[in-house]
Formats: structure tokens, C-alpha cells, sequence
């Protein structure tokens, strides 16, 4: 018979959050905890069929194995590619002056005035 360890499984939206407190097997795999967790009754709209997942927010394999106290976290997928959300972040400030033409860095204060 195998051990038994204590783990957690959390999900976050912006406006909820759940964290389960589960003793299981210590051969269970991460996905097979989270489906004992039972954490999509708590959230039916979302699918936990092939989440991205991590443990201490370093990314794990949904066949790895935890450790006693590990916290398996459930990542939501993105809404917005961060590199093209900086790149047109980057673009409003040029557009708007905040932000060099040429160089992309800032525009400097006492050298816009005296222009």
C-alpha cells in the first residue's frame, strides 16, 4: 500500500477562487489528483480536460508525481499574446509622444521643453 499525501489544488478567476485540500495517493499522478479534487463542479464552464498546470508556479506535466504539501496550481490560458501586447502598448506611445520615434525609449522632459 502506498503512502498518502497532502496536497492542494487552486483555480482563480478574477472574481473567484478555490483551493482543495486532498489526501491521496502518493503514485497519483497530477492529473489524476485533479480529478479526484472534483474542482470542475466548482467552475462547469471551464475545461480541465488538458490544463496547464504547475506546482509552486513552476510548470509540471500532467504525468508527473507531487510531494507531500506540494500546491498544484491550474493555469487559465491567456487572453493576450504579452509580445504583441507590449508591442502595441509601445506603438500608442510613440503615437502619442510618450515615447521616442527612432529609439523607442522614453522622451525626455527638459529636452521636449527646450524643442
Amino acid at each position: 500500500m502506498a503512502n498518502q499525501i497532502s496536497v492542494l489544488v487552486v483555480y482563480a478567476l478574477p472574481q473567484k477562487q478555490k483551493v482543495i485540500e486532498l489526501s491521496v495517493d502518493e503514485q497519483l499522478t497530477v492529473a489524476e489528483i485533479i480529478a479526484q479534487s472534483g474542482i470542475e463542479q466548482h467552475f462547469p464552464q471551464e475545461d480541465f480536460t488538458k490544463p496547464k498546470v504547475g506546482v509552486f508556479n513552476r510548470s509540471v506535466k500532467l504525468t508527473d508525481t507531487c510531494r507531500d504539501g506540494d500546491r498544484i496550481e491550474i493555469y487559465r490560458p491567456l487572453i493576450a499574446d504579452p509580445k504583441a501586447a507590449r508591442l502595441k502598448r509601445a506603438e500608442k506611445a510613440k503615437e502619442e509622444g510618450r515615447a521616442d520615434k527612432i529609439t523607442g525609449g522614453r522622451v525626455n522632459a527638459k529636452r521636449k521643453k527646450e524643442e
